[in-house]
């Protein structure tokens, strides 16, 4: 085998995992086979006299096109939060490529990185996601070993969160909230009257709802006629915490759409609000939680 024939294949043993680099940073399939494939184009030009440690030097040229395209969709601000209608799915996947996106990452965790900013975001994925030293990201984020350690915590502080309530009673509001969230995937009429209260309220946005509905709907039996529609937008639902307490949010392709804030008494769902507001989205702090 000639030499290019050889470096392409030591690049192939490194594609999944750089893909899977790429695709933590980005949040986009597309975006990261394109990443990838760019780290490909330089390595060709470079050859392989210029690259001692092929693994890291990928590492660095790919985490540095994930952090210019970071930086440029931050710039851009092309896709504000909560824009396009919540049923719309990734403008980057069919099914198959969301399936592989939420495996892959993790719907929740993709809502929760898109808040970090571009080096946060970075320095996080790398050292808490790949293992890669703090000395070999200081570089690609431009800062010292230290000042990239900083980064990184301050994005874990983000990501895990501050939960609101003591260990025992965020267990048991997790698991109500799940419950609802696998219900109205289902459309499920019984099961949502099982976890909704007697004397339920859901209040929405405007933003959040079809024309003609109102914005304030009250009684398991309404609710929950109501949310069995909303089925089709919770298959792209996740539990996260909302403000510290566990809620849901709706997030195509891992772009934030809806977030519910969900209050639980006594086991059950005792109401709910659909917060679709740009403004109101931004404001709220989201966390994977520990």
């Amino acid at each position: 085998m000639d030499r290019d024939g050889v470096l392409a294949e030591r690049f192939e043993a490194e594609r999944g995992r750089l893909g899977a680099v790429a695709l933590r940073m980005l949040g986009s399939t597309g975006e990261a086979e394109e990443a990838v494939q760019e780290a490909w184009l330089r390595l060709d030009r470079a050859g392989p006299d210029a690259v001692e440690n092929l693994p890291g030097w990928l590492t660095t040229v790919v985490s540095r096109i994930c952090l210019d395209l970071l930086r440029a969709r931050a710039a851009r601000r092309e896709e504000p939060v909560g824009e396009a209608p919540p049923e719309v799915a990734s403008a980057d996947a069919g099914p198959e490529r969301e399936a592989l996106l939420v495996e892959s990452v993790g719907r929740a965790l993709l809502v929760v990185l898109d808040r970090l900013g571009p080096a946060e975001r970075v320095a996080f994925v790398l050292h808490d996601g790949f293992a890669v030293p703090f000395e070999q990201i200081a570089p690609i984020v431009g800062r010292t070993p230290v000042a990239a350690k900083k980064l990184a915590s301050r994005a874990r502080r983000r990501v895990r969160g501050t939960p609101a309530l003591p260990p025992e009673r965020l267990a048991g509001h997790r698991r109500v909230v799940e419950a609802f969230l696998a219900a109205s995937r289902g459309g499920d009429l019984a099961e949502l009257l099982a976890v909704l209260a007697p004397d339920v309220v859901r209040r929405a946005d405007p933003a959040a709802l079809p024309p003609g509905r109102a914005p304030v709907a009250r009684g398991a039996a309404e609710v929950a006629r109501e949310t069995a529609v909303f089925g089709r937008r919770a298959r792209f639902g996740a539990v996260v915490l909302v403000d510290g307490v566990p809620g849901i949010v709706i997030a195509p392709g891992g772009r934030l759409r809806l977030a519910l804030r969900v209050a639980v008494t006594g086991g059950r769902v005792a109401g709910f609000e659909v917060v679709a507001d740009p403004a109101r989205l931004a404001a709220l702090e989201l966390a994977v939680g520990a």
